[in-house]
């Protein structure tokens, strides 16, 4: 296992990444897209992943975009540095920030 793959498996802070970290690019890339950016801040100039949703495991119920209130729990999965893992976070809508860990599976799974 890759030493950022391995860091980056205890729960640590993130935030919402990519080019637009905004509640409205969250909403569409929850709903629309497919895919989010997760940024684990906690590494040399922040790690910003792109993360392919697991529609099943990605839970929407407590958040009110509207509002910009509650959280959503994010799943999905990317090969980072050779290594298939799943990203899983919580995120608060109200900040755009929440906590967030991988964790390493089977190749099948990451390819989708």
């Amino acid at each position: 296992m890759d030493e950022l793959t391995q860091r980056l498996s205890d729960a640590q802070p993130v935030e919402v990444g990519g080019p637009k970290p905004t509640l409205e690019e969250l909403h569409t890339r929850l709903t629309d897209i497919g895919t989010v950016f997760v940024k684990f801040t906690e590494t040399r100039g922040g790690t910003d992943l792109g993360i392919r949703l697991d529609q099943d495991a990605t839970e929407l119920g407590a958040a009110d975009f509207g509002q910009g209130t509650g959280t959503v729990h994010v799943e999905g999965t990317l090969i980072l540095n050779d290594d298939p893992v799943r990203c899983i976070a919580d995120i608060d809508l109200a900040t755009l920030k929440g906590t967030g860990r991988l964790v390493v599976v089977e190749m099948s799974e990451a390819a989708g």
